[in-house]
């Protein structure tokens, strides 16, 4: 079977003979393009992180902000065409609105992610459109405590709200990442954008499913993947931009922020030194096998 469209990416809404939409590889070709993007789930909490290339001189620093706030315990962030992703920023803060006037209380995690997920895998279906070429993740933390129904009067149900119970410990953090095709899995840690590779590979050595990485460690440890993934495109400037959202007795008490400017530039600063000592031992082993020659 062919590798290329032929005739069957004219439109979005048909299969080449092999099973392949190429519309949606497109998408995630533009996907590939843009800055590195991650997202870490810790033991107290979330964290996002995204590589945002310095196009101009003439760009504000700290503006043109890469991580937006969908509701008070929500992030996003994406990679890839920059207005798809704030299409979809927009939308999930519709779908988070819809749910509160509708269920008085916060959405889940799992449920944005699922409405999300949905509406974008719709672009993929219609020849009258094209899809998203952006993925996106999707950071949050339910709350492990009773939120009072919006606008409650009484005593309200036994169930609380997101049927909560009394004595039964729900809720956490929830980080999923949706693909243009509409995919949506949920992580421990995520990675989309042009470093994806090595950033993912530097998540796999946190062994982040075990639940020892506290949120104050995951800010370094964020930092220093972003400048590493950043390696393949040394050439260009970067800014980091990173927010994190912790448990109701954590540091932003269950909403999502950015990480205060002090803590970020000492997350930079750990990780700065990182990239030097790896550096340092790249260059003493290459020392060492000339000698030993």
């Amino acid at each position: 079977m062919t590798s290329i469209g032929t005739g069957y990416d004219l439109t979005n809404s048909t299969f080449s003979p092999d099973g392949r939409n190429f519309q949606v590889e497109y998408a995630s070709k533009a996907v590939e393009n843009g800055g590195t993007a991650i997202g870490i789930r810790c033991r107290n909490g979330v964290i996002l992180a995204v590589e945002k290339i310095v196009t101009s001189k003439l760009l504000k620093s700290g503006a043109n902000k890469r991580i937006a706030s969908i509701d008070r315990n929500f992030g996003m962030i994406s990679s890839g065409l920059i207005p798809d992703g704030r299409h979809l920023v927009s939308r999930a803060r519709d779908e988070a609105a819809s749910w509160r006037t509708n269920y008085k209380c916060p959405i889940p995690s799992s449920s944005l992610a699922f409405r999300v997920g949905s509406y974008v895998q719709a672009y993929t279906l219609y020849s009258s459109v094209r899809p998203f070429g952006v993925t996106t993740i999707l950071a949050g933390w339910d709350s492990e405590t009773e939120n009072r129904v919006d606008g409650q009067v009484g005593s309200g149900p036994k169930a609380a709200s997101g049927g909560q119970r009394n004595a039964v410990k729900d809720g956490g953090p929830g980080l999923y990442m949706i693909e243009p095709s509409g995919l949506y899995w949920g992580y421990y840690g995520a990675a989309t954008g042009k470093g994806r590779q090595t950033a993912k590979a530097e998540l796999e050595k946190l062994d982040l499913s075990s639940g020892n990485l506290s949120l104050e460690q995951g800010v370094k440890e964020a930092a220093r993947i972003i400048y590493a993934a950043h390696e393949d495109s040394k050439d260009k400037e970067f800014e980091l931009e990173m927010s994190w959202i912790s448990s109701s007795d954590g540091p932003t008490k269950g909403r999502h922020e950015q990480v205060p400017k002090e803590i970020l530039e000492e997350a930079e600063h750990f990780a700065t030194r990182a990239m030097e000592g790896d550096e340092d031992e790249d260059t003493a082993t290459g020392v060492g096998e000339t000698m030993e020659e």
